[in-house]
């Protein structure tokens, strides 16, 4: 039986592989990637408070930057954001739908974050919703984003979500049962394209970010972004809403850490 609202927690399952495991370490990463970021579109001053955010969800190394970029822009309204919808692509198990786990709470060397056991109760009505912690166990898209959230927000609150085998509407009917107000923020996590030479990936993810741009889910095909689906959905919802879409931040591994014969693509955008 459980004694605290906490104690059903998931540990971290790639600190010290995706990201730092000393917490001082950590908090020093994240802060430089937020204070360094170099966006390619408008500064993160210059971007109205999001709604929601796509950020990359590689190792740190690699990716932390571009993610530096999507995050900076919540830090004006750090004070109002209470809650994080964060969705990402289910890597490891298959997934009809989308999944929510059955935990308490999510933790990082940084600390524990809540999830938001009223918000999820919402969506368990939703027949594209199952719960279920087995998607989430060894999944690191949620996980290596909460980091740079717990360095930029106070006290917050999660509702994790990993999408599998979802069209745009099914997720962006998710999306929409949680848009809540301003003190609700989304956080779609994702990478671009994947192990093309830095060529042939420019040209990709340019044509995923023109098609992000224009909030045409339709316009992403299966080798633009590992999480398509929740994209998709999100562009649906973006559309519904009347948001639009900002570009930060467009680059991949072959500018950031690694070589250039195979490269990671990475972009950070935001919605308001």
């Amino acid at each position: 039986m459980r004694k605290t609202a906490f104690d059903y927690v998931r540990p971290p399952a790639v600190a010290g592989r995706f990201y730092p495991a000393n917490p001082a370490e950590l908090r020093r990463s994240v802060e430089t990637y937020l204070s360094e970021a170099q966006p390619t579109g408008p500064k993160a001053s210059e971007v109205r408070a999001p709604k929601a955010v796509i950020a990359p969800h590689a190792g740190y190394v690699f990716s932390g930057s571009v993610a530096g970029s999507a995050f900076a822009p919540f830090l004006p309204d750090k004070y109002h954001i209470a809650r994080i919808v964060l969705i990402g692509p289910a890597h490891f198990v298959r997934v009809r739908g989308l999944a929510a786990p059955e935990w308490d709470a999510f933790s990082t060397p940084l600390g524990t974050i809540p999830v938001d056991s009223g918000l999820l109760s919402v969506l368990k009505t939703l027949p594209q919703v199952t719960i279920s912690n087995q998607p989430h166990a060894a999944e690191h898209c949620l996980e290596v984003e909460l980091p740079f959230l717990q360095v930029v927000l106070e006290q917050f609150m999660i509702l994790p979500l990993v999408a599998g085998d979802a069209n745009a509407n099914e997720i962006a009917d998710v999306l929409e049962k949680v848009w809540g107000g301003p003190e609700t923020r989304i956080v779609v996590s994702s990478d671009l394209s994947h192990f093309f030479d830095y060529p042939t990936a420019r040209q990709l993810d340019s044509e995923t970010a023109r098609a992000i741009l224009a909030l045409e889910p339709d316009a992403l095909g299966e080798e633009s972004a590992c999480g398509r689906a929740p994209i998709r959905g999100l562009l649906e919802a973006a559309r519904r809403f009347g948001l639009k879409a900002s570009l930060l931040d467009l680059r991949n591994s072959g500018d950031t850490a690694g070589p250039r014969q195979e490269v990671v693509g990475y972009g950070a955008f935001a919605f308001a």
